[in-house]
């Protein structure tokens, strides 16, 4: 996947505080360096391929955008959802978020999901609570996405106004990673 440009580029500290502390849907774009196996629920692991990663969500609690998304860009609590297992594993390297009281992460998910190329990696990752029948809410890339591809699906699935940042160099909590080029 190809960044973009006219992205902005902020620090962790920065982006976090620049989000917006009210509700949303938000999407990750992450990077997986290597294949790996993930533990994502009653200790079966999964086979991930290196690649890039799309992972759609809700933030409807206290502190909004801001305190999920933070939370995933910072990598730390106890895991709770399944993107808490792959984020400890994989930068993220770009978000996607609308603010709304409206659950827009299925609408999200499906369009993303009707992109050619796009595969949906780990059968229910993401989705195990959603209700309208959405196969997963996390979904590969092909090298052939961009950003701006991705944000024009995303703001006409739910016909709202969408911002992406792009972060320096991917947030992880292993220095080795590093978001593809």
């Amino acid at each position: 996947m190809r960044h973009s440009p006219s992205a902005t580029r902020q620090t962790l500290p920065a982006l976090i505080e620049s989000l917006p502390a009210c509700q949303g849907t938000y999407a990750l774009l992450l990077h997986v360096a290597s294949p790996l196996r993930l533990d994502i629920a009653s200790h079966k692991e999964m086979p991930l391929p290196q690649g890039d990663y799309v992972y759609v969500g809700s933030a409807c609690g206290p502190g909004g955008l801001r305190a999920r998304v933070g939370r995933h860009l910072r990598g730390d609590g106890r895991p709770h959802w399944h993107i808490d297992r792959l984020r400890r594993l994989a930068p993220v390297y770009g978000v996607y978020y609308a603010t709304t009281t409206v659950r827009l992460e299925c609408a999200w998910s499906r369009a993303i999901a009707a992109l050619p190329g796009i595969r949906i990696p780990i059968i229910g990752f993401g989705s195990s609570d959603c209700t309208s029948g959405c196969r997963a809410h996390l979904l590969a890339l092909p090298a052939s996405t961009k950003p701006a591809q991705l944000q024009t699906v995303i703001t006409q699935s739910g016909d709202q106004s969408v911002v992406f940042i792009e972060t320096t160099g991917g947030f992880s909590l292993f220095p080795s990673h590093h978001a593809p080029p």
